[in-house]
C-alpha cells in the first residue's frame, strides 16, 4: 500500500493497481512496480511501512485501527494500544433493565471464559462421541465396555473438568492467553491448559 504526500501531509492512499494524476502529470500503474522507492518519493508517493509493535493477538485483544503519519522521509502506519477482550460476562445494568433492554442478572455480553469453557465442552463431547457406541451396545446387548474405553472416557471427563477450572480461575485476559500459549521445552511443545486425551 502506498500514500501520496503533498506539502508534507498525506492526501490519499493508493493500492498501486492503477495510474495516478499528480498536478498536471499522469503516471501509469507501472510506477508502483517498476520504479524504485526513491523515484516514487520524488513525486510524493511513499510505500507505507506498518509498525506492528502494539498489535496483539486478536483472539484476546481488540486492536485499534491503523493511524498513518508522514515524517523523517517515510510514511508509517501504526496501531494504538490494544484493549483486552472482557474475560468475564457482562450483565445488564438496572438502568438497562428499567429501559426494557434485558433483565439485570442476565448476560448481556459473553466474556472469553464463557466462550472458552463452551469450546472445551464441545471438544470433550466430540471425543466422547467416538466411543458412545460402546455404551449403547452395553445398554442394548449387555456387552461389557472394554476397560481401556472406560479409562479413556474417565480421563476425558477429568481433563475437561481441570481445563474448565483453569479457565474459571484465570484472573484476567492475559492469564487466559497464557493458558493457551504453546511453548517448546526439551523438544516437547505444550501449553499450560493441556489437551484433552485422544484415542
Amino acid at each position: 500500500m502506498f500514500a501520496l504526500v503533498e506539502s508534507g501531509s498525506i492526501t490519499s492512499y493508493l493500492n498501486g493497481n492503477r495510474g495516478i494524476t499528480i498536478g498536471d502529470n499522469q503516471y501509469p500503474a507501472s510506477i508502483f512496480t517498476l520504479w524504485n522507492e526513491s523515484e516514487r518519493n520524488a513525486i510524493g508517493i511513499y510505500t507505507i511501512e506498518i509498525d506492528e509493535t502494539n498489535k496483539k493477538n486478536e483472539a484476546w485483544y481488540i486492536n485499534t485501527d491503523i493511524s498513518y503519519a508522514f515524517g523523517s522521509g517515510k510514511v508509517t502506519g501504526s496501531y494504538g494500544t490494544a484493549t483486552a477482550k472482557a474475560h468475564a460476562d457482562t450483565l445488564y445494568t438496572q438502568a438497562e433493565e428499567d429501559a426494557g433492554l434485558g433483565t439485570k442478572d442476565d448476560v448481556k455480553t459473553e466474556g472469553l471464559k464463557t466462550k472458552l469453557i463452551r469450546a472445551v465442552k464441545v471438544d470433550a463431547e466430540a471425543e466422547l462421541n467416538k466411543t458412545d457406541w460402546y455404551i449403547t451396545r452395553k445398554a442394548e446387548k449387555s456387552t461389557a465396555v472394554p476397560s481401556s474405553i472406560t479409562t479413556h472416557r474417565d480421563a476425558v471427563r477429568t481433563k475437561q473438568a481441570s481445563m474448565e477450572t483453569a479457565i474459571t480461575n484465570a484472573s484476567n485476559t492475559a492469564a487466559l492467553e497464557t493458558l493457551y500459549t504453546y511453548t517448546t521445552t526439551d523438544g516437547v511443545t505444550s501449553r499450560p491448559l493441556g489437551e484433552l486425551p485422544k484415542l
